[in-house]
C-alpha cells in the first residue's frame, strides 16, 4: 500500500511540474546556512528571443529561521552589450502576526516576488542576473552580514499568461 502512494505523488509531482507551459528558464541555487551581505547569487541565460516580452521573478524559499516581516534585495541585469540596470527592490515576507507568506506546507515556504514585467530581450546573447541581500536592522546603519533563513534563491523567466474574453 505504501508503494501505490508513493507512486500516486511521484505520478502527481510530474504532472504539476510538466504542466508549466509558461516556464522559460527557472534555476535555483542553495543559500549555505546563512546569506552573507556580500554574497552574491548568480544567474547566466541566453535571451529566449528579441521579440516575444516576459515576466521576470525571483523565487525565494525561506524557513521558519527567518527573522523579519520584509526583504530589501539588490538585482542586477547585465545585457550583452555591457548595459548594466540595478534596482533595489523591497518584499513583503511575513504576515504581522509574523507567519510566513508563500506556498508549502512545511516551515519551509517558497514565494514568487516579481522582479519585472513584459521585458522584451532586444538584444541578443548572454545576460546575467545577480542578486544580494540588502537587510539592515531598525536603527542601524550597518547591514545585516549573515541573514538567517533563507534557504534558496532562485531565477524565473516565463511567458506571460493570455487572458481570452
Amino acid at each position: 500500500m505504501p508503494n501505490k502512494f508513493l507512486l500516486v505523488a511521484i505520478m502527481g509531482f510530474f504532472v504539476v511540474t510538466a504542466c508549466d507551459s509558461n516556464r522559460v528558464y527557472d534555476t535555483y541555487k542553495s543559500v549555505p546556512n546563512q546569506w552573507h551581505k556580500d554574497s552574491v547569487v548568480q544567474f547566466n541565460f541566453q535571451a529566449p528571443d528579441s521579440i516575444n516580452p516576459y515576466n521576470l521573478f525571483v523565487n525565494l524559499r525561506n524557513n521558519n529561521k527567518y527573522p523579519f516581516n520584509n526583504l530589501y534585495l539588490i538585482v542586477e541585469m547585465d545585457f550583452p552589450n555591457g548595459k548594466v540596470v540595478k534596482d533595489t527592490l523591497q518584499y513583503k515576507m511575513a504576515k504581522p502576526n509574523g507567519e510566513l507568506l508563500g506556498t508549502g506546507f512545511t516551515d519551509v515556504k517558497e514565494s514568487k516576488l516579481w522582479y519585472k514585467e513584459g521585458v522584451i530581450f532586444t538584444e541578443s546573447g548572454d545576460y546575467q542576473i545577480k542578486i544580494q541581500q540588502a537587510m539592515r536592522e531598525n536603527g542601524k546603519v550597518n547591514g545585516v552580514i549573515n541573514l538567517e533563513g533563507i534557504t534558496d534563491v532562485g531565477f524565473r523567466i516565463e511567458r506571460p499568461e493570455i487572458h481570452v474574453q
